[in-house]
């Protein structure tokens, strides 16, 4: 390494912080893939997490554009220099990989590379992960200076704690898959409540103005009246749960994205005008994307059900590393010290936790007949 004592500890120990700061799997592939290429100053680097069927189930890269990987094609087969990594488990440390009897050769659109640098990520026994650098820069303009034995044994520190960084945000998305789930279970039982009993009540009200049609007809039409009535508000609480039950597509469409079609969604399904704005927000980690579309979906849910809103506006801004995001209804407002006192919260006390759980903020601001006005602000990652 060109770096001295000092200076290689802080870039060891920068890089070891950056991969425990995160809790979504991707972010910490990226972050572990990101790091390992600046720490060994190599021009290109990957990340691939095996599957069982001979692939990978995600494949990191940095040092390529988007556009280049795109023109490579479908993700590696576990093949050549990759597959001896990840069945015999050890590292390999080579000159020039086109050479190695093992190379199988890459698509047109791949780079051109050389000197090879990979170690297998493991828990315990099992490989979950390969790690691999390609063509280390070199001062000298003759070109690359290849791996050293000091790069292979630096490598293998940062492969152990990525061994751990990726097995801590596993357990973190399994258990909010728990999580997810014991919600979505909540939602099924009040839908069955809410909805349910008024489809109930519907049936019995309408048999009831069937059979006073024809000898009160005034007595009829209250009854029809109610049976509307009931239908609407049948159809406000089967809205709110499609809306909170229908996934985020976080991942493909991002937060921008998931947030304009959902928001179009209500705009259509309800008669108040509800507008979204984005203003160059940058793209923020997984959790604290989830929990903006989370907060979101609740400040809406309360402005469109409970506050009777004509118009809520929705923007979402660029705040530094991170974002804010603003929910701005002008419905009937309330005082949040009287709603806390009340024990009625109207899922403030959800909107605060989620936002202190990605080490964001919230505040509300509303008044009796003032319209209400929420905003969550994130330090981005």
């Amino acid at each position: 390494m060109s770096q001295g004592p000092r200076s290689g500890l802080a870039a060891v120990s920068s890089a070891l912080l950056a991969m425990s700061r995160h809790l979504e799997v991707r972010d910490v592939l990226k972050t572990i893939v990101v790091s390992s290429r600046e720490l060994l100053d190599a021009r290109y680097a990957a990340l691939g997490v095996p599957d069982d069927h001979g692939g990978f189930a995600q494949f990191v890269v940095d040092g390529i554009s988007e556009e280049q990987w795109r023109a490579i094609g479908p993700l590696p087969r576990q093949h050549g220099v990759l597959a001896a990594m990840l069945h015999q488990a050890k590292a390999e440390r080579i000159a020039d990989v086109r050479k190695d009897p093992r190379f199988e050769g890459w698509p047109a659109a791949h780079p051109e590379m050389s000197d090879f640098l990979g170690l297998p990520i493991r828990d315990g026994d099992e490989v979950i992960g390969a790690l691999f650098l390609a063509n280390k820069r070199c001062p000298k303009p003759e070109g690359s200076c290849g791996f050293t034995e000091e790069d292979e044994e630096l490598l293998s520190i940062l492969a152990q704690h990525a061994a751990i960084a990726l097995t801590n945000a596993r357990l973190y998305e399994r258990s909010r898959e728990l999580t997810i789930a014991e919600e979505r279970s909540r939602l099924a039982h009040e839908l069955h409540d809410a909805v349910s009993q008024k489809l109930f009540s519907l049936r019995l009200t309408a048999q009831a103005a069937a059979a006073l049609v024809d000898r009160d007809p005034v007595r009829a039409k209250g009854e029809l009246q109610q049976v509307a009535a009931l239908a609407a508000e049948a159809a406000d609480e089967l809205r709110a749960a499609v809306v909170e039950l229908r996934p985020a597509a976080l991942d493909e469409d991002g937060l921008v994205a998931t947030l304009r079609t959902q928001i179009q969604v209500l705009d259509r399904a309800h008669s108040a005008r509800v507008t979204f704005t984005a203003r160059g927000p940058r793209a923020l980690p997984a959790a604290q994307e989830e929990a903006m579309l989370r907060v979101a979906q609740e400040a809406l849910h309360n402005a469109l059900r409970h506050a009777r809103a004509e118009h809520v506006d929705v923007t979402l801004d660029r705040h530094g590393r991170g974002a804010v995001l603003r929910i701005t209804d002008d419905g009937t407002g309330f005082d949040p010290r009287a709603v806390r006192r009340a024990g009625r919260h109207l899922g403030l006390v959800s909107m605060r936790d989620r936002a202190s759980g990605v080490g964001g903020r919230l505040t509300v601001e509303s008044a009796p007949g003032k319209g209400t006005v929420i905003e969550m602000e994130v330090p981005g990652g």
